[in-house]
């Protein structure tokens, strides 16, 4: 084994990113009216996106087809070979297929553009020479081209896979944009995230609803602090005949027996509470829960329903930010 500074397996991954980083700059200036012809394409289909490649090509276009299928373009990875050998049946007459091939001379993705043309389908390529087999017999050609390779010895893959990485990219964000693709509708595909919990649970869902910490106008501070203390929301909320009058929260008992210290235990829940605590509705979604948290500056608010009643109490923490 070579014996290496650390200096210099740093300069290594920087040359690396450096030169990757170039050649994704340089790839918007390959851009033309075949990327705005195929996108058109795409949006005008009645049938599936399917994205067909091999070696590192195939495992970028699996996550290519993996990106769009989460931002609302039907889509799945072909494997070329299982393609020729049976899979071709997976393709309709409405479908429209990526071809990816650095190339442009990948035998296994030629021997599947005669059936495409005899079937009909559109077929979009992405090769790193628009003089090509493969972009001469598709439809529309996207230009991938590198001048230079990341690896040491430029044999393996790196600046081209990143290239058709971002290449497919750039097509899921101009779909995104042109379908009017909104965050509501990446959580209806991807409900187990974070943003999926957000976007499609509602607080009603996930608020605390059972042993509610709540008093009356003239509840005395010694009972209020067992309220609080019991309800292990570091809050409680003041009803009086069923209306919400106010909220007082562990802080503004400290604040209060640090002004009031010789009155402090002869006070009452009117005395100290907060009027016209902020409220929301128990049928908000999670997200719009914590932009008001934030725009409020709070880490709890009290929870109503369509009667103004309250009905519990959602923190910081139950929505995961």
């Amino acid at each position: 084994m070579l014996s290496i500074k650390n200096n210099d397996i740093l300069n290594i991954a920087r040359r690396v990113i450096k030169i990757e980083s170039e050649e994704v700059n340089n790839l918007s200036l390959l851009l033309d009216d075949n990327f705005s012809k195929a996108i058109k394409a795409i949006l005008n289909s009645k049938g599936k996106f399917i994205i067909c490649g091999m070696g590192k090509s195939g495992i970028i276009g699996k996550k290519i087809a993996a990106t769009l299928a989460s931002t609302g373009t039907a889509s799945f990875f072909l494997h070329p070979g299982e393609a020729y050998h049976g899979d071709l049946g997976m393709i309709e007459k409405e479908d429209i297929i990526l071809l990816i091939s650095n190339s442009g001379e990948t035998d296994e993705i030629l021997k599947i553009i005669p059936f495409l043309k005899s079937q009909g389908n559109i077929a979009i390529s992405m090769s790193g020479n628009p003089n090509s087999t493969l972009a001469i017999n598709t439809n529309y050609h996207l230009n991938i081209a590198i001048e230079k390779e990341a690896c040491p010895l430029s044999l393996a893959p790196m600046s081209s896979t990143t290239a058709t990485l971002v290449m497919g990219d750039a097509i899921a964000a101009a779909l995104m944009k042109l379908k009017d693709f909104k965050d509501e509708n990446f959580a209806k595909f991807h409900p187990g995230g974070s943003l999926g919990k957000k976007l499609l649970t509602k607080v009603s869902d996930i608020m605390i609803k059972d042993n509610l910490p709540i008093c009356k106008l003239d509840t005395n501070i010694k009972n209020i602090i067992h309220i609080i203390t019991k309800g292990e929301s570091g809050l409680v909320v003041v009803i009086d005949n069923n209306i919400i009058k106010g909220i007082i929260t562990d802080g503004d008992i400290r604040r209060t027996m640090e002004d009031k210290e010789t009155e402090f235990f002869s006070l009452q829940a009117q005395n100290i509470m907060t009027k016209n605590p902020k409220s929301i509705s128990q049928n908000i979604k999670l997200n719009e829960a914590s932009e008001l948290m934030s725009s409020y500056q709070v880490n709890a608010l009290i929870v109503i329903n369509s009667n103004q009643e309250f009905v519990g109490i959602i923190k910081m923490y139950n929505i995961g930010i």
